[in-house]
């Protein structure tokens, strides 16, 4: 037996909406008392406001979408969104009525009491399908056509996930193989399979030789009114922060989704890069500069900074401050030449530099002429770009972004190089993988993370950036 996937939407926002209200009284009567409630009209206004939000909000971000189910911590973060939504409209709406009682109190109450009460329905809900379909109910046979690795990658994410409401059929695969009980048959047997089968959705996971069958496969799903969803096989080119979005009549699949491609967030980030390395050189480095550079010149001669070309946003040379903490030497910009642990081109108080991270800190300068950010990836010179390109071929993905002083790769100790080249290779992706993981996934609060970790190991002596 299958319970309508309409229903079932259904209920669970309507039994939202039942909660929203309950909690929307009981705040509204825990802030003030009842009489002033039914005094002051308006506030049920609010409620009808609040109501449209929720259901309009819930079904942009999907909350209520059967197919794509999320996973418990992931409908938790809908929740927070869809009350933090609730929260601004109240905000907004007691302002402009300029409502002087239920301010403060009612809000905390009634966003509070929603988190709580929804979530609990959520836990209901889902344990109540799980003994609805160890029963055998609400479940829909699912069979995939397709038994490379993407369609043996979603059969473990259903194995993994039964909350998800489906049970494995079987496969379909260019070939029977009896070695593999999973592969029922073919493709020439899907008509048959669906048939004696009972499949309720079929999943297209074709690799792309086998693209062509899938005009007749859909022919065969629309003959016997089967529900049909595709994988595509160009997972391999997409991260898995990939968009998917309309331009037109034309869905489109960008392959990777950056926030800093936003413009309120470049916004934002620069605000707090200009401000922050301002704080700096004025409170901080102005201070160092002078003991620095004395220390720097009785113990190596040469110059105070090391001035170095490197890549930054859009593949954009610049040149990047550091102080200097190698004895000077002849060898020409373009060598390829990476600095290791116990280099002996590294002066004494060097050492020190860079071991407490000091050496990079003219590079706020940097930061404060818009060239580099405070987090994001750091820059390479341009001779090791090139020799790391070899190694990552996508490493310049991290050129859609500033470079940063510091940067999700550096908290996690992926800094500088090894002699083992096979262990600096994997070091090398390692890093590189940080880098993007950093570009697909930024937030501010993770700059602010990163800054106070950087901060933090700075403080107890762990080393170092490039």
């Amino acid at each position: 037996m299958i319970v309508n996937r309409k229903s079932i939407y259904y209920l669970r926002l309507f039994s939202d909406l039942i909660l929203l209200n309950a909690a929307f009284f009981i705040a509204a009567i825990a802030a003030q008392s009842f009489d002033i409630l039914i005094d002051r009209n308006h506030m049920f206004v609010l409620e009808a406001i609040l109501n449209f939000a929720w259901y309009f909000f819930g079904n942009a971000i999907n909350f209520y979408d059967d197919f794509a189910r999320r996973l418990f911590l992931f409908q938790l973060v809908s929740i927070i969104k869809n009350i933090s939504v609730q929260v601004l409209i109240s905000i907004i709406f007691i302002f402009i009525v300029k409502e002087d009682l239920f301010t403060r109190n009612f809000i905390l109450y009634y966003s509070l009491l929603l988190f709580v009460l929804v979530s609990f329905r959520l836990i209901l809900f889902r344990k109540t399908l799980k003994k609805l379909r160890k029963k055998g109910i609400s479940i829909r046979n699912l069979l995939i056509i397709g038994a490379g690795e993407i369609g043996r990658n979603f059969k473990k994410l259903i194995d993994e996930n039964p909350d998800f409401g489906y049970k494995f059929a079987g496969f379909l695969g260019k070939e029977t193989n009896q070695k593999d009980s999973d592969i029922v048959g073919n493709y020439d047997q899907l008509e048959k399979t669906i048939s004696t089968g009972n499949i309720d959705e079929v999943v297209l996971a074709l690799p792309r030789e086998d693209n062509a069958l899938m005009d007749e496969v859909f022919r065969t799903c629309n003959r016997n009114a089967i529900k049909t969803h595709i994988i595509p096989d160009y997972f391999r080119f997409v991260s898995q922060r990939f968009q998917i979005s309309m331009v037109g009549n034309f869905p489109i699949i960008t392959s990777r989704n950056e926030p800093l491609e936003e413009i309120q967030w470049r916004i934002v980030k620069r605000i707090f890069d200009f401000i922050f390395s301002l704080f700096i050189i004025v409170l901080i480095l102005s201070i160092l500069f002078p003991v620095i550079a004395l220390i720097t010149k009785l113990t190596s001669p040469g110059p105070i900074f090391y001035i170095q070309e490197r890549i930054g946003a859009k593949n954009k040379a610049f040149k990047c401050y550091k102080f200097r903490t190698l004895h000077v030497n002849k060898s020409p910009e373009n060598s390829f030449q990476p600095v290791t642990e116990n280099d002996p081109r590294i002066a004494p108080f060097g050492k020190f530099l860079r071991n407490s991270n000091i050496d990079e800190l003219p590079q706020f300068i940097n930061v404060l002429k818009g060239e580099m950010s405070i987090v994001g990836p750091r820059p390479y010179p341009i001779p090791y770009d090139n020799r790391y390109g070899k190694i990552f071929e996508e490493i310049k993905l991290r050129h859609n972004v500033k470079p940063g002083i510091t940067g999700w790769a550096q908290i996690h100790g992926l800094r500088g190089d090894v002699m083992d080249d096979e262990e600096n290779k994997r070091l090398i992706t390692k890093r590189i993988e940080y880098d993007l993981w950093y570009i697909e996934n930024w937030s501010f609060t993770l700059d602010l993370q990163i800054i106070l970790i950087t901060i933090w190991h700075m403080l107890v002596g762990k080393s170092r950036s490039l």
